[in-house]
């Protein structure tokens, strides 16, 4: 490698001091703070020759206080690389979290998974639209489950096809506000998804999730996962992990490679989900930061079963803020045009 390769040498201690004035003014945990202060600090004592030779030899974490976090930003900025953790908080503006939160909900015109009392919801179809309106939406997507998600009241295709044919009537009824034909469609194990692919094509925008087999070995999901992603009529990667997180149904999150998902996702411009549903927060912070770096779409969905539920999207919306999720990669902070306009692209290559 010749000397103009060689990125330009960084301080790590002053990433870490930046770190942390950024944390401070972001009003993250005091804990948090003194961490990234307390490891700039350590940094300072230690010969510059030793910190390089621990990096080489993988051996920074058996220095006190020093974390899987703190590891990866001391060892990128070694490398002449901006630490991922440091672009992240200098994207955020180092603003609260509250406040760049609302300014991210007040920017969402709609909500890309909604159900409705058609599958396991618990709401009329025009109620679920009239309270996402009240909300300030300018357009719901109405995803009910699919057949094989018996549990759930899947949508057959006949029951799909009275459903579109209600949506016709009550998007002519809904002045001003529209409601986008779609299903959240079961990914089932080989990646195919669970509906007619007519049908399918049909639909303004279809959410995929995987509902079965979550404890799939690792590799087997990855295949799973990018094979739906390829699918043409796949939009939006619903709850990626199927992590439940509170509540009597709590369950770990399913294994994959994550780099490889999310590089798929972005190669085919589908959207990863961020579900805003208190007992899924999916995708965890990690994974979400994750498909940040690799350059996804995002859609900041309710998964609301009910009208009340509609509301759930702050959740969502502090988690991208404090991840870093760029406002110009949520699809549904365009208008209903914008979003049928991305999802039909994919359709063109169904063909």
């Amino acid at each position: 490698m010749s000397d103009q390769d060689t990125p330009d040498p960084r301080d790590p201690r002053a990433d870490l001091r930046r770190i942390a004035f950024l944390l401070e003014a972001a009003s993250e945990p005091t804990y948090r703070v003194r961490a990234f202060r307390a490891a700039q600090t350590l940094l300072a004592r230690l010969p510059a020759d030793e910190l390089a030779e621990r990096v080489r030899a993988g051996t920074l974490r058996e220095l006190p206080g020093i974390g899987e976090v703190l590891e990866r930003t001391i060892t990128e900025s070694l490398r002449g690389e901006e630490p991922v953790y440091l672009r992240r908080l200098e994207a955020t503006g180092g603003r609260p979290v509250a406040d760049g939160a609302a300014e991210i909900l007040r920017a969402l015109r709609g909500d890309c998974h909604v159900h409705s009392d058609w599958s396991d919801g618990g709401s009329p179809i025009r109620e679920m639209a009239e309270t996402a309106r009240e909300l300030g939406h300018a357009w719901i997507v109405l995803t009910d489950h699919s057949p094989r998600l018996t549990v759930a009241n899947g949508l057959s295709a006949e029951r799909l096809q009275a459903q579109l044919d209600e949506v016709a009537v009550l998007n002519a009824e809904l002045d001003g506000f529209r409601i986008l034909t779609g299903i959240e469609v079961d990914i089932l194990p080989d990646g195919s998804l669970d509906q007619d692919r007519d049908l399918l094509a049909r639909l303004d925008v279809v959410v995929a999730s995987v509902h079965s087999e979550l404890r799939m070995e690792g590799r087997l999901m990855t295949r799973r996962l990018v094979t739906a992603l390829a699918d043409p009529h796949l939009d939006v990667l619903g709850h990626v992990t199927g992590r439940m997180v509170t509540g009597k149904r709590r369950r770990p999150p399913s294994e994959f490679d994550a780099e490889i998902v999310f590089a798929a996702a972005a190669r085919f411009d589908k959207a990863v989900e961020i579900n805003s549903r208190p007992e899924r927060l999916d995708p965890p912070k990690r994974l979400l930061r994750l498909a940040v770096e690799a350059g996804c779409r995002f859609a900041i969905d309710s998964d609301a079963h009910a009208p009340g539920q509609l509301a759930w999207l702050r959740n969502g919306a502090e988690r991208a803020f404090g991840c870093g999720v760029p406002p110009g990669r949520i699809v549904n902070a365009g208008d209903a045009a914008a979003v049928v306009a991305w999802t039909s692209s994919h359709d063109e290559g169904a063909g």
